[in-house]
This record gives structure tokens, sequence and C-alpha cells, in this order.
């Protein structure tokens, strides 16, 4: 059965927790039937989806390791099959696998990288496909601090960020005369599982706001990016740090 026309359709990578989560329920709320993707974590997935159902939003859920680009274009192709148009991307999965550069694996380094950027290939080159048929469509990839300022025992996690920011600013030169806004946010430290080893209260001190920031707080920056109201921001690169530079 085909999703209702008049309901936006958004794709969030990584909406099992987190970030992803806040985004997807963020967007659900905002009016958008959402798609949540997981690797592992099916579990963490439906509990985004009871959680955007519970606000009267609506959703499904998609798995595909976004490193794996024939599942990746089977999945996707399956979901554009059941919509009628794919109006938002957002680009979230990630992981970490912090050391420092002269001890670290290239496992960990290809781990990092992989999911970042060839799942931005995977992911995106099929969508934006869809979107330039639509001549409409939305991109957000979720970049880091990481990606813009140095940081010790983090050179694969900055690599593949610092990548991600040029490829959406590449791709955001190509689309944009088609009606395609493509456009990056990059969070800084921010209370998800991700960082809650970390000694927070030794960095909150260099943040001048003096706070960690909230997972909510970054996903209304990216309602908003989705939105009319960024119709004219495009190729941009906005930060969620609390003030670092």
């Amino acid at each position: 059965m085909k999703t209702d026309e008049k309901r936006p359709v958004a794709l969030v990578t990584g909406g099992s927790k987190g970030i992803g989560r806040a985004i997807c329920v963020e967007l659900g709320r905002s009016g958008y039937e959402v798609a949540v993707n997981f690797n592992t974590d099916e579990k963490g997935a439906l509990e985004t989806l009871a959680l955007i159902e519970s606000e009267g939003g609506s959703g499904r859920i998609l798995g595909f390791d976004v490193r794996d680009g024939q599942a990746v274009l089977e999945a996707i192709e399956s979901l554009l099959e059941d919509v009628d148009s794919l109006d938002v991307l957002v680009n979230n999965a990630g992981v970490t696998a912090d050391g420092l550069f002269l001890m670290m694996s290239r496992e960990n380094w290809s781990k990092v990288v992989d999911t970042t950027l060839d799942g931005f290939f995977n992911v995106t080159r099929p969508v934006i496909e869809k979107m330039v048929r639509q001549r409409k469509g939305c991109v957000v990839s979720i970049a880091s601090v990481s990606g813009l300022i140095a940081n010790r025992g983090q050179a694969n996690y900055s690599a593949a960020k610092a990548g991600l920011i040029g490829a959406s600013r590449s791709l955001a030169a190509e689309v944009a005369r088609l009606g395609i806004r493509v456009n990056v946010v990059a969070p800084g430290l921010i209370d998800t599982d991700m960082t809650r080893d970390l000694p927070l209260a030794n960095i909150k001190s260099i943040i001048p706001l003096a706070r960690v920031g909230a997972p909510e707080e970054v996903a209304r920056v990216v309602r908003f990016l989705c939105s009319d109201d960024a119709s004219y921001v495009c190729g941009q690169v906005i930060e969620v740090n609390g003030g670092m530079h």
C-alpha cells in the first residue's frame, strides 16, 4: 500500500538510539513518516518507532548495514516501491574506535571510515537519484566537531567526519539547481552512549556554555534544515557545540 501522498517521508540511518533516535522522533513529530534504519539493534529501532507513534507520528523500521552496498540498495528500492516520494535523508550512522594513531589497527581505521564514508555513498547515491527525478529533496549528514578541529586519539573519526563534510559540500554544489538541498550538522559533546565513558567533568571546562548538549538540541537543528524555513540554506555546516572553536 502506498504512503499517504500528503505525508513526507524521511529516512534516518542509525536511528536506534542517541542522536539518531532524537532526529527520528523530532521528524515524526513534525509530520514525516520516518523510516528508522538500524544495523544490529532492532529492539532499539522498535523503541524509536514506538516513541514516534506515541506522539501521533508514523513510521517503519528498515534494517541494513550502511557499509553493505547491495543490502542498502535492496532496502532502499523496497522503500521506494512503497512510498510516493522520499523527501529527507539524514545520514547519521557512525561508530567510534578511538586510539592513538601510532597504535591504531587497520580494522579500527576501516570500521570508522567505511561506516561514515562508504555509508554516505551507499545510502545517498540511490536516494539522490530519486530526489533528482522528483526535483526536490533534502539531505542532512551528521558530522562532528572532530571533523573541524584537532582531537587527539580520533584520527580515524576525524578523517571520516571531515570527509563527510567535503563530500556533502561537493554534492550540494552538484544538485542545488535540481531543487535538492544538502547540509551538514556538526555536533560537539552530546550526551549519548558514545560519550558517556568520557571524562565529562574535564571536557565541560572547554565548552563556553559549560554543559554537555542533548540529542534533542541536535535534532531540532536537523528539523529546521529539513523545513521550508531553511529554503535558502545549502552546502552549509551548522555546528551545535556549545560555543567550542
